[in-house]
């Protein structure tokens, strides 16, 4: 069985805390704060893999956590960053984020980032200062990214074999190439894509037998409407039309299986298109070259030919062979393209869409929360806060001089606070009188 979908959760190592240390030596009894700062926690990283199939490992395992950084240390030692944890996928894998992006990795090596690991403590020797010459607080390790992704996988296919259920997409694949797909008389035999190479005029060809469409597949009915994805990656499509079909006219069953690629989207209804009339020992030769004759005057410069086929007795294999070829666009292959895409990227290449934005952890906001209380939201601020022990006294009034200085006191006193009001800053509720 493909697995082409998966939901994993993914989290970030948590940052070590930073240390509250002094100078113990000989010879000198008063020595300074010498605290280090905590290690950043490890990233969740997904690397591409060419030797995976599909995401059938993710299914048994669901949660990736990265290791943690390690405290710091007197001295002035920091911790050592956290272990990235390395999810291996195949290539064609499509990663939803946490922000809600989106990245695709197909090359072998390729690697994205999806959970950051938290940031890591300050130990006291960060907060020394002229008139705070001995701080007895440090700050701690920052929780890491965490949530659920959903991973999609596409295949990587320079060809897709697509029609109705018992159209002869499996049995074409198992004559043309290597592959042994499962071939049945009855429709639905193919549960799940499967792929073939073949080799034309020293170019390496990757085939895919996507399962049969019906009526609807593109909103959800039958089998296909899961596996449309795999299709949008191909470079030429092969529809495959029964010259005497047991239900259904062929041009009706044709008209079918364009509709539902129309209605998919993504373009899938502008790619290439050879039609090749299968099963044609049904029919005698001369009726099957009259039917190609008539498919061509109809479709017209729609497509890229029509051929008659058998692949039972291989009538017209070489000819299909050759139309191929001729319509499938210049350039490398989809499979060829990811593979050289690493080396041509050099060692470590990394997958990063990240958007910065000057301030965007500055800003805040002020908001009564009820009598008597109010609430902070700001990223910025709640961070400041997470990092603190508010049950450390030394701590409040650095987070009292910061909030002064940032300016969210004197927004405070303009909404309407009052000393002793009860202050809420993400999980931090406390009564807060300034100075």
């Amino acid at each position: 069985m493909l697995y082409d979908r998966a939901k994993i959760y993914v989290e970030g190592g948590r940052g070590g805390g930073g240390v509250v240390s002094f100078r113990r030596e000989a010879h000198v009894p008063k020595g300074g704060p010498d605290g280090g700062d905590g290690g950043r926690g490890g990233d969740v990283v997904l690397v591409c893999e060419a030797g995976r199939r599909d995401l059938a490992s993710l299914g048994r395992s669901k949660h990736f956590r990265a290791g943690r950084g390690t405290h710091g240390q007197g001295a002035r030692k920091h911790g050592e960053r956290g272990d990235d944890r390395l999810v291996a996928v195949p290539p064609g894998t499509v990663v939803t984020a946490l922000d809600g992006s989106s990245s695709e990795l197909l090359a072998d090596g390729q690697r994205v980032v999806v959970a950051r690991g938290g940031g890591g403590g300050h130990g006291n020797k960060r907060f020394a200062t002229s008139t705070r010459q001995s701080p007895r607080f440090a700050e701690r390790g920052l929780a890491g990214e965490s949530g659920w992704i959903e991973l999609r996988l596409k295949l990587l296919a320079d060809v897709g074999l697509i029609g109705l259920p018992n159209a002869g997409k499996s049995s074409l694949l198992a004559r043309i190439t290597r592959a042994a797909p499962k071939v049945a008389d009855y429709p639905f035999t193919t549960l799940e894509p499967a792929l073939g190479t073949i080799d034309l005029d020293e170019r390496q060809v990757v085939l895919a037998d996507i399962p049969g469409l019906i009526e609807g597949a593109a909103e959800g009915a039958g089998l296909g409407h899961e596996f449309l994805a795999h299709v949008e990656r191909c470079r030429l499509l092969v529809h495959l039309v029964e010259v005497e079909p047991a239900d259904g006219e062929p041009e009706h069953n044709y008209e079918t299986v364009r509709g539902e690629l129309g209605s998919y989207g993504a373009r899938l209804n502008r790619l290439p298109e050879v039609v090749a009339l299968s099963k044609a020992d049904l029919v005698p030769l001369e009726r099957a070259q009259a039917l190609v004759a008539e498919w061509k005057a109809r479709l017209g410069g729609t497509v890229a030919d029509v051929v008659a086929i058998s692949s039972a007795t291989g009538v017209g294999l070489d000819e299909l062979r050759r139309a191929m070829l001729a319509a499938l666009p210049e350039g490398r292959s989809v499979a060829a393209a990811a593979r050289e895409g690493a080396a041509a990227d050099g060692e470590g290449f990394e997958v990063e869409h990240r958007v910065y934005r000057p301030g965007e952890d500055e800003g805040f906001e002020v908001e009564a929360a009820g009598e008597g209380r109010w609430r902070v939201r700001g990223r910025g601020i709640e961070m400041l806060f997470a990092r603190h022990d508010l049950a450390n006294q030394e701590a409040l009034d650095y987070l009292e001089g910061r909030l002064r200085e940032i300016g969210v006191i004197a927004e405070l006193e303009r909404a309407g606070f009052e000393r002793g009001d009860e202050l809420v800053v993400g999980e931090a509720e406390f009564e807060f009188d300034p100075a």
